[in-house]
């Protein structure tokens, strides 16, 4: 149907002797499909309280202080008016004091403000936020650190940068009284103290990652890949006990990754390992849709990482690869054909379609025989989750936003796809 390499997104239909289509067509692959040789491109958050609390024994109000009575003596003598003028002074004063100090500490207070110290802009700072920190961690860290005082200033600047599910953890230079929104776009831009940062993107394959990891630590790609091999770290991590191909593709969890010192294959791996395990824990990877196991819903989720970059359309998408088990149609995403080629940006070409591989599912029903990306989450919830409509098709969208159409039928599709053609002539 489509793909999206480097969220480029190509779109073409196969034809047939009538429409231009190829045709329809079992739930898994065909077993007699001869295995493919290996290819070379093999590759929110919690809210929590997070007020400080500043404990200690209660202290009297500032400016009040106790009277003391002296008895008057015996004969009584004329007094001067000035001390009464002095005292008169002196609650004026006391009274504006109160104004002064004791009122903008309350309003602070009532206004969300963490505290009421001073402290001199522009001092250098460092911080670390922790993997996986809720949104009122960031901004109490940010805030014990004076860099943006008030956290609802830290959580304006999340929302204007549509940041929420940008922020990444790790180690951080940062200054007091700092511009929210610079601070903000720092956690979105990543790390920037000394040390190594990873950054595997969602939807590379092994073989992709292999040459990150090349660019970043001058490990050759060659080792690094000769070292991905499921049955390396089956004891470990058993979910990967009997993946296609021995092939870790789909387990290398995109994500922003720190390392302080210059690592090995092995560490660098089983980290990526460890983080796909954190961000599934919650999930239940064997219970997937019309039966699937835990293996294929990581396989279904890379197909629709592949296929889509909008987050809402996941559960679209997924819909739409289950609808066509469930009738026996094959999934004719062209992403798989991409995979199977070898990748590369270029559009699928009909030659591409006839790829002897069990990767190309417009010959081969049901799934690929194995994920052909590392899936996100949310690509992997999608998967879980799909959403409950009758759509068989989609197309991109013609205005170009990185949407798509979806239909149930097979002419409001080729509508959709002809508007999509117009407008990229």
């Amino acid at each position: 149907m489509a793909y999206n390499d480097d969220r480029g997104t190509h779109r073409r239909q196969a034809p047939n002797s009538s429409t231009g289509s190829r045709p329809a067509g079992k739930r898994f692959r065909d077993p007699s499909a001869p295995a493919p040789a290996r290819t070379a491109n093999s590759a929110g958050s919690h809210r929590t309280s997070g007020s400080a609390n500043t404990g200690g024994s209660a202290s009297r109000p500032v400016g009040a202080q106790p009277v003391t009575r002296r008895s008057a003596p015996a004969q009584v003598k004329k007094t001067s008016p000035v001390p009464a003028i002095l005292m008169g002074i002196l609650a004026i004063a006391v009274i504006i004091a109160i104004g002064v100090f004791a009122v903008p500490a309350v309003s602070g207070l009532l206004s969300g403000g963490s505290s009421s110290e001073s402290v001199q802009p522009g001092i250098e700072v460092q911080i670390n936020i922790p993997e996986g920190s809720s949104g009122d961690t960031i901004a109490q860290i940010l805030s014990q650190n004076h860099v943006i005082d008030n956290p609802k200033a830290y959580y304006a600047a999340v929302k204007n940068l549509d940041a929420e599910m940008s922020i990444k953890p790790g180690d951080y230079i940062l200054y007091t009284g700092q511009d929210p929104e610079e601070v903000v776009q720092q956690l979105v831009d990543g790390p920037n103290v000394e040390g190594i940062t990873l950054t595997i993107q969602e939807g590379l394959t092994v073989a992709q990652t292999a040459a990150r990891v090349e660019e970043v630590f001058g490990i050759s790609a060659d080792d690094f890949l000769a070292q991905a091999v499921a049955s390396n770290y089956v004891a470990d991590y058993p979910f990967l006990e009997g993946t296609y191909d021995d092939s870790l593709e789909g387990y290398l969890y995109p994500k922003t990754y720190s390392f302080t010192d210059t690592p090995t294959s092995d560490e660098i791996i089983r980290t990526l390992l460890d983080q796909f395990v954190t961000e599934t824990s919650s999930l239940d990877l064997d219970a997937g849709h019309d039966g699937l196991n835990a293996q294929e819903i990581i396989t279904v989720a890379s197909l629709i990482e592949r296929e889509t970059a909008v987050v809402d359309e996941r559960p679209l998408v997924a819909s739409v690869i289950y609808n066509r088990l469930d009738i026996d149609m094959p999934l004719q995403i062209d992403a798989a054909i991409v995979y199977a080629r070898g990748g590369g940006s270029d559009p699928v070409t009909y030659d591409d379609l006839e790829i002897d591989s069990p990767y190309n599912i417009y010959q081969n029903y049901g799934l690929t025989p194995g994920p052909i990306c590392s899936p996100s989450i949310t690509s992997i919830e999608a998967a879980l989750n799909p959403a409950d409509t009758d759509y068989l098709y989609y197309v991109a969208s013609p205005e170009g936003d990185g949407t798509h159409r979806f239909s149930s039928d097979y002419e409001q599709f080729e509508r959709d796809s002809q508007e999509y053609s117009e407008s990229h002539q």
